[in-house]
């Protein structure tokens, strides 16, 4: 006789059931959490912001403006993944899927496409008129989001935390909006002191209690958007090859760039979900590095898919830059990905000398690619994929059952 399933703990949420819930943590040992359609449906929508950031990237790169493009890229980057950020956390503690929950996050939405039509402004002439536009929408929703938690919420530490992350999102806001007044040779320097307050708000908010977020949630959810990322990387590399096939016969100077660009996106799939990253997130200490960590590895995904664009141009003849500067945006980015990776969550997992400079030597070999002139990216997607072969092979090796010695 078979026991009845365990109930699920979301059976009944949402508007069709009750329009109107109320707001209290989630358990971090709820069975079974997974993304919820209305989470995948956000993430989705940052494809756009994300697109625009790589779009502005690859001009300023195949024109040479290399510092330009990179610290524009930086700001432009850091504010997707912090709103992205925001919205993570706050759902995997306190989403309650009503009405009310669902506007919120439409109104986010909304800010996210707003802030996606700043980008360019923000990227080309230091104007984020309209993006912190964007973010001040993105705010007032998130920041009613936090007081409707608290006052769903008994008085003490959790009510305070919750009320210190809204404080927080007020003041930084604030900030956000003084910063288009101040004068525009000094808005890039204020902007990373903005950046600092608005990663001091967790630390600050959640010093003497922590939110209910899950850990399995949490990993579920920053994988997602590693596949959104990269899709958005496949989709640029493909937009740039068949712009370049429609203007030129060069199939032969582009088949060995997007054969070496899909085996450094495999890849990077293979590297980063090979290891059960929810076992090491037991408290903040372990997570807000590791969360805070993501932004090089979005960024840097991401980056690949322009640097692809880049060196398809240059290819055919359309990029002012060198050959090995071409190469260069790939591999970078690449290597970047591969050794932050490791840094995260990879390492703590790998047994061994080998197994541990297994992903460092990638990245040192990715790198050394550069100078393979136009042979560069199929380089660094050969030196890619082998490095994911000796991986599965020493992990392989490891895991194998040791015969019983005969006595």
């Amino acid at each position: 006789m078979t026991s009845a399933p365990a109930p699920d703990p979301r059976a009944g949420v949402g508007p069709a059931s009750r329009p109107l819930r109320r707001m209290k943590a989630r358990s971090r040992a709820e069975p079974h959490r997974a993304a919820t359609p209305l989470e995948l449906f956000f993430d989705l929508c940052f494809v756009v912001a994300v697109g625009q950031a790589g779009v502005q990237l690859v001009h300023a790169l195949a024109e040479g403006h290399y510092a330009t493009g990179i610290l524009g890229y930086g700001y432009v980057f850091f504010g997707v993944w912090w709103a992205w950020m925001n919205f993570t956390w706050f759902a995997s503690a306190y989403d309650c899927d009503d009405v009310p929950y669902r506007l919120a996050t439409f109104i986010q939405i909304s800010g996210v496409l707003v802030y996606a039509a700043g980008v360019p402004r923000a990227f080309a002439d230091n104007d984020w008129t309209i993006a912190v536009i964007g973010y001040l929408l993105m705010r007032v929703a998130l920041t009613a989001q936090w007081l409707r938690a608290a006052a769903s919420e008994p008085p003490g530490p959790a009510r305070r935390t919750n009320t210190r992350y809204a404080a927080g999102l007020v003041i930084c806001q604030a900030a956000w909006v003084a910063l288009l007044a101040a004068p525009e040779g000094m808005r890039r320097w204020l902007f990373l002191v903005a950046v600092v307050a608005e990663l001091l708000v967790p630390v600050i908010a959640e010093r003497d209690h922590q939110t209910s977020w899950h850990p399995h949630h949490i990993v579920e959810r920053y994988g997602l958007f590693t596949l959104i990322v990269l899709g958005e990387t496949m989709y640029a590399a493909t937009t740039g090859v068949q712009s370049a096939l429609d203007e030129t016969d060069a199939v032969f100077e582009l088949l060995p760039i997007a054969c070496g660009g899909l085996l450094i996106v495999f890849s990077a799939w293979w590297v980063y979900f090979a290891v059960p990253a929810h076992e090491r997130l037991n408290s903040n200490r372990e997570a807000i590095p590791w969360g805070y960590g993501h932004l090089l590895i979005f960024a840097s995904a991401a980056a690949i898919g322009a640097g692809l664009e880049v060196a398809v141009e240059e290819a055919v003849h359309k990029a002012h830059v060198s050959t090995t500067a071409a190469a260069a945006t790939v591999t970078i980015p690449a290597a970047a990905f591969v050794l932050v990776v490791w840094a995260l969550h990879s390492r703590h997992f790998k047994r061994g000398v080998a197994e541990q400079l297994t992903l460092p030597m990638c990245g040192l070999a990715i790198l050394a690619c550069t100078f393979a002139g136009q042979w560069a990216v199929f380089a660094a997607g050969l030196v890619s994929a082998a490095t994911v072969a000796a991986g599965v092979t020493l992990t392989t090796r490891h895991a194998r059952p040791t015969r019983p010695q005969l006595r």
